[in-house]
């Protein structure tokens, strides 16, 4: 006889439903997992007998054979512990199997018979509701299932034996309830920030209208702090997003106690990562950083210092709001519409342009440091900000800048401005002017006379390409909805193009 119990497998962001398959059958005594497991999965053969032991249970004198279905799709990870042990318990008895049909199943166990937490629960219970199905997870996942939909019957045990207690019912597992992380109130302040009222309002832009930016400066001239104050100024995530951003981090193992944050991402790489760490990938492919930075930001500091390779993987991305990691044995996608920011010094010894400073290897200090970044990475940044040194009188003089709840509520206003727009038109899945189509991007930016002349002077004297002068066209829309304006003026164009221009003047200073 064969017992079966349902668990799933992990495709980008998506759970597929595995049939895990346990049969007892006279022969030599022992146990084999097939169905292409990976070594994880080969291991829980040991993990499972000694769960077994400690719940108070041995292994039949016979041969145990446990099929992974379908057999040609690989199994990685250690949440094929717990279906296989349940299945195994149901083929001795010791669980009724017919119960264990109505769920699906994932878990890690230790060797005393506790059940561990996992990754990726919150995309398994979401699977398990779309089949109907309920599910069995380890207790400390039980807050991040919950959030799949309060219909689903969800079964959170401590371990084997609270299981099998549960379904001959002598013990009550209640259903586990979603928690929300608390958000902190101790986030960086922009008032911190002394001087640089061009580059705070540019960040104001940046965040309103969810445009990417780069930051060009001298060392010590607050470009890290103004991209660090960054998430002070995003609004919360919607529950949508909040949704598409915890299956990421739940793929990702990286929701601590289940609980979820409707915080923005803020995600800062080192300039030493790899490029599978950037984009996903690996021998067990897993979201990247650009993934795990999907609806919120990717700061990378120094930005000439990462390998040309993995900055130019970042250009698809940023085009096309997803990853997609192709490997001869498997495809998967995960989501990356993210919000690049970027922060660098303009050359290698970081004075380039400094009144009172002459490099010492001349002009080609400043053309080979910035020659490590692409041409058409640099064309997918919508402003670009020169950082100069901070004077010794903006550091005396006392602060009067604005705090960051004060400029977060402006933000606010025009993002809402934006999500009402774009819903009117039937896009509900675009909320920001960055992620607009160039066709509706002309539309809704369509400029008045003044403002067409000097965007058409402007494009033919920079030589703009097509995606700089949409790209300027969407800031400006972006400056528009910050101001309250219905059409586009000459003013709003030409603060979107001084953007562009600005970061022209210094990347072709030699």
């Amino acid at each position: 006889m064969v017992s079966r119990v349902n668990t799933v497998a992990f495709q980008g962001v998506e759970a597929v439903i595995i049939d895990v398959q346990v049969m007892i059958a006279p022969g030599k005594m022992g146990m084999s997992i097939v169905g292409l497991p990976d070594k994880a999965v080969a291991e829980s053969r040991e993990r499972v007998q000694a769960a077994l032991h400690a719940s108070g249970l041995s292994m039949p004198p016979k041969k145990v054979t446990v099929n992974l279905a379908p057999a040609d799709l690989p199994k990685e990870g250690s949440h094929y512990d717990l279906p296989i042990a349940v299945c195994l318990m149901a083929a001795l008895g010791a669980l009724p199997g017919d119960a264990l049909q109505s769920y699906v199943v994932l878990g890690e166990l230790s060797l005393d018979g506790t059940i561990s937490a996992v990754a990726g629960v919150l995309p398994a219970a979401i699977g398990a509701n779309r089949q109907d199905k309920g599910l069995i997870c380890p207790h400390a996942c039980g807050p991040e299932a919950a959030w799949a939909g309060a219909e689903i019957d969800i079964l959170a045990p401590r371990s084997l034996i609270a299981l099998a207690n549960h379904f001959r019912g002598t013990q009550v597992l209640s259903r586990p309830e979603p928690v929300m992380r608390q958000r902190a109130d101790d986030l960086p302040d922009l008032a911190d920030i002394k001087g640089q009222e061009t580059a705070k309002r540019a960040l104001e832009v940046a965040a309103a209208g969810n445009h990417n930016l780069l930051l060009i400066g001298p060392p010590g001239s607050g470009k890290s702090m103004l991209a660090q104050r960054l998430p002070s100024i995003l609004p919360p995530l919607s529950p949508r997003e909040l949704l598409d951003v915890s299956m990421i981090a739940s793929i990702a193992g990286e929701l601590a106690g289940g609980k979820l944050s409707d915080r923005r991402p803020f995600r800062a790489p080192h300039h030493s990562a790899s490029m599978a760490a950037m984009v996903g990938g690996g021998f067990r492919a897993r979201p990247g950083e650009v993934s795990l930075a999907h609806n919120g930001v990717l700061f990378l500091d120094e930005f000439p210092e990462f390998t040309p390779q993995v900055l130019d993987s970042l250009r698809q991305p940023l085009e096309t709001g997803d990853c997609m990691i192709a490997r001869a044995n498997h495809r998967v996608s995960y989501p990356a519409q993210i919000q690049l920011v970027a922060a660098m010094n303009p050359c290698r010894c970081g004075m380039a342009g400094e009144p009172g400073h002459r490099c010492a290897r001349g002009p080609r200090c400043q053309s080979d440091y910035q020659a490590r970044i692409s041409g058409p990475l640099l064309d997918r940044i919508d402003l670009r900000i020169d950082v100069p040194a901070v004077s010794a009188s903006d550091l005396i003089r006392p602060s009067q800048a604005e705090r960051s709840h004060v400029v977060a509520e402006r933000v606010a206003r025009a993002r809402a401005i934006q999500k009402r727009r774009y819903e009117t038109l039937g896009l509900p899945n675009v909320s920001t002017n960055a992620h607009c189509s160039a066709a509706l991007i002309e539309q809704i930016a369509a400029p008045d006379a003044g403002g067409a002349a000097l965007l058409k002077d402007a494009s033919e004297q920079m030589k703009f390409s097509a995606r700089a002068y949409h790209r300027i066209l969407k800031v400006a829309r972006t400056l528009a909805d910050l101001d309250g304006a219905e059409k586009v003026g000459r003013l709003h164009l030409a603060e979107a193009i001084s953007y562009r221009m600005s970061g022209e003047r210094t990347m072709s200073t030699a």
